[in-house]
């Protein structure tokens, strides 16, 4: 018996190595996998559809005032679209408050078109005018497509909100215990087959926080990142936060900002 227990021991070693490289093979292949699915997403994504859609409303005479978005301010002076989302969220003088691609998009809806906008941020997400915040996000995120990452942070509301968002991802609460920081605090980390980003570090990842806008392939949609954040606070059993509410847009800061120098990711249009 003696002379058989090296012997099992050098099986039992090479059995669990064995085993530990197939796992290991079978990981890299879901993630190769996951990667072929996405460059092949790129080359006809549903995403673009939105985005014609959104391209047509920007310049649609629509609302009570029949007006276009066309001199609608993202950023960048009244109706520059190229690169403004790369560049949000930012502070507004005019609306005294920083805010995201989205609830911009809201503020323009009502000053230049009329719409009620505390009326579209009570709808649910692709119904009536959710909708077309919807599609208007996917046409101007895709101006940005192949952009740097830069959000200002000059405003001392800027850096406030940074701060917050830094705050709010790691704040831990819920049935569950969980923060943003569970999923997204830590390198190499994933649920099931899909990789988990870490969004602490700087530049932070692009598929993290500069891939949104994005068409959703297991429910047919396209979501824009308050639909993202929303569906987070979802999965933390979080109440549900206000559409276009501070917090909200704090964690696009805090994430935005720790992308700085990643390209932006959205689809676009092969023009």
């Amino acid at each position: 018996m003696p002379r058989r227990r090296p012997q099992l021991a050098t099986v039992l070693t090479l059995g669990l190595a064995l085993a530990s490289s197939a796992a290991l093979a079978q990981q890299k292949s879901a993630a190769d996998g996951i990667a072929e699915y996405r460059a092949m997403l790129a080359d006809g994504n549903p995403a673009e559809l939105f985005i014609a859609k959104g391209e047509s409303l920007w310049t649609e005479p629509r609302g009570p005032k029949k007006a276009s978005l066309s001199q609608c301010d993202l950023g960048l002076g009244a109706g520059v679209v190229k690169g403004a989302w790369a560049q949000l969220p930012r502070w507004f003088a005019d609306t005294g408050r920083v805010q995201d691609l989205e609830s911009r998009l809201l503020s323009c809806m009502e000053t230049l078109q009329g719409f009620n906008a505390a009326e579209i941020a009570r709808t649910p997400f692709g119904k009536g005018e959710q909708a077309s915040v919807e599609a208007l996000a996917a046409y101007v995120s895709s101006e940005s497509s192949g952009m740097k990452i830069n959000l200002p942070q000059r405003h001392p509301e800027e850096k406030r909100l940074y701060a917050l968002g830094q705050r709010a991802f790691y704040f831990r609460g819920g049935p569950m215990d969980f923060a943003c920081a569970t999923c997204h605090g830590e390198a190499g980390k994933r649920i099931r087959l899909q990789d988990l980003p870490d969004l602490r570090s700087n530049p932070g990842d692009g598929v993290g926080f500069a891939a949104w806008p994005a068409y959703r392939l297991s429910s047919g949609e396209l979501w824009t990142m308050q639909r993202r954040l929303n569906d987070c606070f979802r999965q933390q059993r979080f109440p549900y936060p206000g559409f276009g509410s501070e917090i909200t847009v704090a964690l696009g800061v805090y994430m935005g900002v720790n992308a700085n120098g990643a390209a932006a990711a959205a689809p676009s249009l092969k023009r």
